[in-house]
């Protein structure tokens, strides 16, 4: 009974410190019917008895692999009886749902597995499942994930607790070895199954088992230890790490309709491990289907980081970009380049038009230049004013062809539309939905928001003012 004491004494200590649950909570426990599963829901039962009131839930998956599942299902049953303890039995019939799934065995098992334990914990209103997960599991992931060539992130292995489905998956024995689980069982004569394929070297975490982790020992034989302490620092500069790159995240990116922007500038004046987590968690935002690996970020990092080019383009895979435009950086789904073409007449008889193709408004009015005041007008523009006496109407507004010329304001000659577009740094995904504006004679008079003429402006002598206004198009507004 003295290591039973020792061990609630852990896991009281790690729940405090990790806040893995309240009194009065309901926690489903998994229990597998191996040792460490036996001993943790032990434990818990104890902890409810004794220290804590909680609500246990014993819970037990049979995956049907094996011949002795069966005699595990009961196993796990009488325990839960003889606690008097709910008990809950999921059967599944892995190679069939394998089939379906595309995973590996183990992959599908442990997809069935959880989505049966967060199932019920659902039904009980439980607010978390309790994972035997310990510290020798926890050396072997920190090492499988360090030969792999994980990031912080991984080295930090399995976590005290995290959120799925809006259930908490905690495992309160990260610091008990499995030796002390299996010796409290023996010693307090608990039963519990031993399952045979756990000595099998052909699966990875068991060939880690069985056959590094005794071979790093030669050299070091606290190297479990080192792994565990490893795993803490990590975590815990994992998560300092994580609530930088967020704070940076709202501080420094623009996110609109599926699209995250940021200045070029900005980005390059953080430190190069926040612009890491940066990329990685943009590209979460984007989609959790997208692959994070360290060389697609640090293709992203890099390339945002060069002077030259200031237009490009990185494909990152799954339908999503990331695009430099000039002094800033975009991700996004890929554009769909779509060569929008309209024409549509403006006249004093039809004042205002709705340009349905780019989702703008463009109207046109006429002011008594009595009164009024011509205000200044330049890039950025959304409003333009003409002479209504020397305007030639009626006018065109139409999208952008090839060769397209407007005498600017300020400059003898005419220049190129798509010369403005690439002085004004105004991305080419952007120009589409900048609408010309032409008078009768086909003259460019103005590009709304970048540029307008030189013809029929507003001078002392003007008696009529033509107002030319674009505007967004109002939802729901017919088109």
């Amino acid at each position: 009974m003295e290591q039973m004491k020792e061990l609630v004494e852990y896991v009281l200590e790690a729940a405090a410190e990790h806040a893995l649950w309240q009194p009065h909570d309901t926690i489903v426990v998994a229990v597998s019917g191996g040792p460490d599963s036996v001993a943790l829901l032990r434990i818990l039962h104890e902890i409810s008895r004794t220290r804590m009131p909680l609500h246990l839930v014993c819970a037990h998956v049979n995956h049907g692999f094996r011949a002795e599942s069966a005699a595990e299902a009961e196993l796990v049953r009488g325990l839960a009886e003889e606690l008097s303890l709910p008990y809950e039995l999921a059967e599944f019939d892995i190679p069939a749902v394998m089939k379906e799934s595309g995973l590996g065995p183990e992959g599908t098992a442990r997809e069935k597995r959880y989505e049966f334990l967060i199932d019920t914990a659902h039904r009980y209103k439980a607010r978390a499942v309790a994972l035997a997960h310990h510290a020798d599991d926890q050396a072997e992931t920190v090492l499988m994930r360090l030969l792999r060539g994980s990031g912080l992130s991984g080295l930090a292995g399995m976590r005290w607790k995290r959120t799925e489905k809006k259930v908490e998956l905690i495992r309160p024995l990260l610091r008990i070895n499995k030796t002390a689980l299996v010796g409290l069982c023996q010693s307090e004569g608990f039963a519990y199954a031993e399952d045979a394929s756990n000595q099998l070297a052909i699966y990875q975490r068991n060939a880690i088992r069985l056959e590094v982790l005794p071979l790093l020992e030669q050299h070091n034989p606290r190297v479990r230890q080192s792994l565990l302490q490893l795993a803490e620092i990590a975590g815990a500069e994992d998560e300092y790490m994580e609530a930088n790159a967020a704070k940076c995240l709202d501080e420094l990116v623009l996110a609109e309709h599926g699209k995250y922007t940021l200045e070029r500038a900005a980005f390059a004046g953080v430190p190069s491990a926040l612009q890491r987590r940066l990329i990685k968690l943009i590209l979460n935002y984007l989609s959790a289907e997208l692959s994070m690996d360290f060389s697609k970020v640090e293709a992203v990092r890099r390339r945002a980081l060069q002077e030259y080019p200031t237009v490009w383009t990185l494909d990152l895979g799954g339908g999503y970009v990331c695009m430099r435009q000039y002094d800033s950086l975009v991700f996004s789904s890929k554009p769909l380049i779509q060569q929008v073409s309209y024409t549509y007449p403006l006249s004093l008889a039809h004042p205002r038009m709705n340009l349905a193709e780019i989702g703008k408004v463009m109207e046109m009015r006429v002011l008594e230049r009595e009164g009024f005041t011509v205000q200044e007008e330049g890039p950025g523009k959304r409003s333009a004013w003409f002479d209504g006496g020397e305007l030639v109407l009626p006018l065109t507004i139409r999208s952008r062809l090839p060769g397209d010329t407007i005498r600017v304001m300020g400059l003898n000659g005419s220049k190129k539309v798509k010369d403005i577009y690439i002085d004004d740094k105004i991305p080419s995904s952007e120009r589409s939905a900048i609408p010309l504006v032409c008078d009768g004679l086909g003259n460019i008079i103005w590009i709304p928001g970048v540029r307008r003429s030189n013809h029929a402006l507003v001078k002392r002598h003007t008696d009529t003012v033509l107002l030319l206004t674009l505007e967004d198009m109002e939802q729901g507004e017919e088109t």
